[in-house]
Parts: C-alpha cells; sequence; structure tokens
C-alpha cells in the first residue's frame, strides 16, 4: 500500500532518519552516557521536554541499543586483549555466535567478510588465561575451523576525549 512501511528482514520497522539534533544528541550520549537531559537539552539547543522525547524515540526506534560504561581493561585487571580471527563452517555463524557470547571477557563479536569469517574481541588476566581461552574453549566448538590470535599492544578509545 501507498505510504506504508515495509519492515526489514530482521522485523523490525525501517529506522527513521535522524536530523542534525538527532546526531548531536547520539555524539553528547557517546561521551557521556549519564548526561542530564537538560545538560543535552541545552547542548543541542532545545527544550528538555524535546530532548526527552528524542531520546525516548531514538531509544524505542533502536537506535540507542543501551548505556554502558567504557572500562579501562587493564586497569579492571584485564592485561591481556587480543582479537581472534575464526574461520567457521559455512551457515554455523548463529551457532557459533551463541557459544562466543559465553566466553568469560567477550566484548565484541562480528561477522565479517575476507580471509576470515568472524572476529572476536578477547580481554583475559593475562597472556596464560587468553592462551587457555583460545586452546581449550573456542577451537573446541565444533564448527570453529582455524583461529589466529592478534596481541593488542596499546588501545585508545575514539569515543572519549583526549
Amino acid at each position: 500500500m501507498p505510504g506504508e512501511q515495509m519492515a526489514n528482514p530482521d522485523g523490525k520497522p525501517p529506522a527513521r532518519p535522524l536530523d542534525a539534533i538527532d546526531r548531536d544528541i547520539l555524539r553528547l550520549l557517546q561521551m557521556d552516557g549519564r548526561a542530564s537531559i537538560r545538560s543535552v537539552a541545552e547542548q543541542v539547543h532545545v527544550s528538555r521536554a524535546n530532548a526527552y522525547a528524542r531520546i525516548n524515540r531514538l531509544i524505542d526506534d533502536g537506535v540507542i541499543r543501551g548505556f554502558s560504561a567504557r572500562v579501562d581493561q587493564e586497569r579492571a585487571g584485564q592485561g591481556a586483549s587480543a582479537y581472534i580471527t575464526l574461520k567457521i563452517v559455512q551457515n554455523s555463524w548463529r551457532t557459533v555466535r551463541e557459544q562466543l557470547r559465553q566466553l568469560p571477557g567477550a566484548t565484541h563479536i562480528a561477522l565479517v567478510s575476507g580471509d576470515f569469517d568472524v572476529l572476536l574481541l578477547v580481554h583475559t588476566e593475562d597472556n596464560r588465561s587468553l592462551r587457555e581461552l583460545v586452546l581449550t574453549r573456542i577451537q573446541a566448538i565444533p564448527e570453529v575451523l582455524s583461529t589466529r590470535t592478534l596481541l593488542v599492544f596499546e588501545e585508545t578509545d575514539l569515543d572519549s576525549e583526549p
């Protein structure tokens, strides 16, 4: 029907377009997820009611998926970080993803294209824990064909101020 919005393949309605104020709100909340409605409203030059409504709409539309703290992994006792690339059995992404989500220290999982299928970011207490995670947990997943571990020497959070 004309004017009717079609759902995406994942069943979600299509995202509404964001205007400059929405993008400014997102930028502010990415820098400080604890910013008050009043502070956000003042910085984007809208009323508190407007800022509140916009933030709620961004949450309802799934643009804002949640609020979290950015953690310095090393100061939190996670001294070893690594990106692990995985080659997996074709069409096993959902199964593998659910198993990777259960791993201690897994913080980011992505299905990617190229020479490998999955990119996994993990943080562990030390290199011995990292080795154990890769050799006994990840490589034990039947759908994982191979892994490659890339140690992280230093990280920079691009969302934070210098």
